[in-house]
């Protein structure tokens, strides 16, 4: 299972934590995915999405149409 955003395209990152010696170990960064239902009227139904928790909040206040229009997406490049 890809952690990816359908929307912003927010992916695994990857550091170093540090400790108070100084050592550097490898870690991840992980974006915070949620699997989300999404109600498309144009297409009258619910598409389900990974979505993270930045774009949630954005189909929110903007709108799904609106997200993708900003985010350079279409409706076919999401489902």
């Amino acid at each position: 299972m890809s952690r990816v955003c359908d929307l912003t395209g927010k992916k695994v990152r990857t550091g170093k934590n540090v400790s108070f010696s100084n050592r550097h170990t490898a870690r991840t960064f992980e974006p915070n995915l949620q699997e989300k239902k999404v109600w498309v009227p144009e297409l009258g139904k619910f598409v389900k999405l990974k979505l993270s928790a930045r774009a949630i909040r954005t189909i929110d206040r903007k709108g799904l149409a609106a997200a993708l229009k900003s985010e350079g997406k279409s409706l076919k490049d999401v489902m």
